[in-house]
């Protein structure tokens, strides 16, 4: 029988760092902990949210191993950390990766192809690497950095013929694309969860599985309510969805700074440093940005309340 992914929400898990900017393998089991309490399906390890690309292989596989030791029985963790270019390192850590007993791989689609080549070239390689894995299921994830590959609808179709592909995180933000990309994973049995907070309830209608993206490090208790209510309690599902698609412009402010901010306002002992961005960029998280996720913390409290 051909594994897949459950349905529901999965948060773009973070990398807390010490205030010099070393991992800070030591919060791990607390940050896990905040996912799982809230109703989240599991967590999607080592990916953009992660900062992979600032991470050694052996930081990512470390940082995957921490996780793996620390996470609750029945928490599903997908896993990424697909940084490489050439197909014989891509193989390489994906093994290792693997080997650390996750439920699902996931590749970076801009991994498979340069942003001038087509989709032949992208299913050349993903095939390539596939078939050198264990069966898993896979992933794709459409990364936008350093350049987002949306994943056409006929190459959902042929990656059927690839491998057990059966997770896709679409950053397409398009919900007429998202439809026809739903009806080609028909063929497949690819789940597609969607990472746009605004669009998130009219995708769940048209038969998204759930949601994987970075707000759901700030509040995943209200994604994991909107996916189970949405077709029994539309009035609660409207609700919710007109706040977290508010909420979700918090994405362009000094993301993950603001997300490991208000993480730490629930007891998890982090620090809000990161390495993605410049340290003059890092200073301007200040007072101001701070109480802005305060205050959205409060509405978000208030919301829950409010079932």
């Amino acid at each position: 029988m051909k594994q897949t992914v459950p349905n529901g929400v999965y948060p773009t898990m973070i990398t807390p760092f010490l205030e010099d900017l070393q991992v800070d393998y030591e919060a791990l089991p607390a940050l896990l902990r905040w996912y799982e309490a809230r109703g989240v399906a599991g967590v999607f390890a080592i990916c953009q949210s992660s900062e992979i690309f600032y991470l050694s292989f052996e930081e990512r596989l470390r940082v995957l191993r921490e996780i793996m030791r620390a996470k609750a029985p029945g928490t599903v963790v997908l896993a990424s950390g697909h940084t490489a270019w050439d197909p014989e390192t891509q193989i390489r850590e994906a093994l290792a990766f693997i080997g650390e007993g996750i439920d699902a791989y996931v590749f970076i689609s801009n991994r498979f192809a340069a942003k001038d080549e087509d989709e032949d070239a992208f299913l050349r390689r993903a095939a390539r690497v596939a078939k050198a894995l264990p069966d898993i299921p896979l992933g794709v994830y459409e990364c936008p950095y350093p350049y987002k590959r949306v994943l056409p609808p006929e190459t959902i179709r042929r990656l059927g013929d690839v491998a057990n592909f059966a997770f896709l995180k679409d950053t397409c933000c398009d919900l007429d694309l998202i439809k026809a990309k739903l009806e080609a994973a028909k063929i497949t049995g690819m789940k597609i969860f969607n990472a746009n907070s605004a669009m998130l309830l009219e995708s769940l209608a048209l038969g998204c599985a759930g949601f994987s993206g970075v707000m759901g490090n700030f509040h995943p208790q209200l994604y994991a309510k909107l996916c189970d209510c949405w077709e029994d309690d539309p009035a609660l599902a409207g609700r919710i969805q007109a706040f977290v698609g508010t909420a979700s412009m918090a994405e362009a402010q000094f993301y993950p700074a603001n997300a490991k901010y208000s993480i730490s306002l629930d007891g998890v002992p982090i620090t809000w440093k990161y390495r993605m961005k410049m340290k003059d960029e890092q200073a301007k998280f200040r007072r101001a940005e701070e109480l802005q996720i305060e205050q959205m913390r409060e509405m978000a409290m208030a919301m829950e309340g409010s079932w």
